[in-house]
């Protein structure tokens, strides 16, 4: 990617974990913008996982593992080869994207369903293996606590559903008062948020300061923008997942920015 002036002059807050921020901030740099790291989501593994090996007993009977995420791919995977020293042979893949299907093809799993356009809960229960589920039990990899809708239209399918949760999310900020700080300099017009509960956590800690009605939120699903906007908050909504994407939604902020600098 050759640099270029994309983002020229942009103060872009990114809230992924560290380690899933890197690409992100890397491009909003090459296409000239500023990058803050400012991570709302914290993955890290269970203080105990006995619930979790509970569950793995099930797995030898089990049609289905959905995995959520790559985090639920890599904290669960060394403990289920662990257990069984290979995968159980019935057993079917299903991700919920592209990133996830690569994390457990690095573990010899290549035949994944996988959802087309949007990666999301919706469109991987859209799927046609997915409606003729009575009678099958479906195992959902995941952290602690995520969406319930899966499971919920699985079982309304006559599925078996049951949760194996491999790893918690916590937010590691106890404040906003960087991104105050950068907004108060005019350092900061956007924030990137690509989950629903790292938006839950910022407006949490934000809800009432100035500065996040004057930035924009910039996130990946309208299912994450529904809360802000009811808040009247401003929100740009990527047409695509992916940081591509994203960087092009970015980019409509230059143009309004330039805007408000020549009234």
């Amino acid at each position: 990617m050759t640099p270029d002036h994309l983002l020229a002059g942009l103060h872009i807050a990114v809230t992924r974990p560290v380690d899933q921020a890197q690409s992100l901030c890397g491009s909003i740099e090459q296409h000239g913008g500023t990058a803050i790291a400012f991570p709302l989501i914290k993955v890290s593994a269970l203080e105990n996982y006995q619930v979790f090996e509970q569950q793995l007993i099930q797995l030898a009977d089990t049609d289905w593992a959905i995995f959520i995420s790559t985090n639920a791919v890599d904290f669960a995977l060394p403990r289920v080869l662990k257990k069984y020293g290979q995968l159980p042979e019935q057993l079917k893949f299903a991700a919920i994207g592209h990133q996830t299907a690569n994390a457990l093809s690095q573990y010899g799993i290549n035949d994944v369903l996988i959802p087309e356009g949007r990666y999301d809960s919706e469109t991987l229960l859209a799927l046609p293996e997915m409606q003729n589920v009575s009678g099958k039990t479906i195992a959902i990899f995941r952290g602690v606590g995520g969406r319930e809708l899966m499971a919920e239209t699985l079982k309304t399918r006559g599925a078996r559903v049951y949760f194996a949760e491999s790893y918690q999310r916590v937010n590691p900020q106890k404040n906003t008062e960087v991104l105050n700080a950068q907004w108060q300099q005019d350092k900061l017009d956007a924030v990137v948020v690509t989950s629903s509960e790292a938006m839950r956590y910022l407006l949490q800690m934000a809800q009432n300061e100035t500065w996040l009605q004057h930035v924009t939120l910039c996130v990946n699903h309208e299912r994450i923008a529904e809360l802000p906007r009811q808040l009247g908050l401003n929100v740009l909504v990527a047409e695509a997942p992916g940081d591509a994407a994203m960087l092009q939604c970015l980019s409509k902020l230059v143009k309004s920015r330039l805007v408000k600098h020549h009234d």
